[in-house]
């Protein structure tokens, strides 16, 4: 905890005065581009990997980077889905998945969570990208883990096509869903080509080309 305190003391030294100006604008009001849904692995770092700053993600990390199908569930990912569509517009989303991920390992390989139960509830909503994944054919241990965790993200794309918010954007041509590997080892991301229905590297996706061309075009 010494090193959270000193961390936090270095900030207000350092790091603060440096953006003295940026915080003053933020502190009345947000205005995040982009929902950044990732998992709450301690090595996956949106705004580190993503480059930017304060108030221009806004995230939400959790178990798996899961998002349950719209409903009243307990852990508010719905609710700040819906916030970050409805109220503060943002106008794309990402869910990012990453390699070793602890979460897709646990459901690939079936890993015995009986003293965990409330993780093993939350996975329960990786299970349709599990009978996918389950069904395919792989290497070995690493393949069966990468496979469920690419499985994952478009599970968990379709998800979140589920929520009203989210659909209604999307229908009015207001919203951009992406799709993300992140391989810890080498910093290399991976997006989902939603023509090709498969992951490739991030400049090579059509979707992400067009968009650093200036132009807008839905998945």
């Amino acid at each position: 905890m010494q090193d959270i305190i000193a961390g936090t003391l270095k900030f207000q030294r350092e790091a603060y005065p440096e953006r003295a100006e940026l915080f003053r604008r933020l502190a009345g009001s947000q205005s995040p581009a982009t929902l950044f849904i990732a998992c709450s692995d301690s090595r996956v770092v949106p705004e580190l990997l993503t480059q930017r700053e304060p108030g221009e993600l806004f995230v939400i990390r959790n178990a798996g980077n899961i998002v349950p199908s719209y409903g009243q569930e307990p852990g508010g990912v719905s609710a700040s889905v819906e916030y970050a569509v409805a109220a503060l517009g943002v106008a794309d989303i990402v869910v990012c998945g990453h390699s070793d991920c602890g979460a897709m390992t646990a459901v690939a390989c079936d890993k015995d969570l009986t003293g965990m139960p409330a993780v093993a509830g939350w996975l329960r909503h990786a299970d349709c990208a599990k009978a996918i994944s389950d069904a395919g054919e792989h290497a070995g241990h690493d393949a069966k883990v990468s496979a469920m965790a690419r499985e994952n993200v478009i599970a968990q794309l379709a998800n979140l096509r589920t929520h009203p918010s989210v659909a209604l954007a999307l229908r009015q041509g207001r919203l951009r869903l992406h799709g993300w590997m992140y391989d810890i080892a080498s910093g290399d991301i991976q997006a989902l080509d939603p023509e090709q229905g498969r992951f490739v590297p991030l400049l090579d996706c059509p979707q992400t080309a067009a968009m650093l061309d200036g132009a807008v075009r839905q998945p």
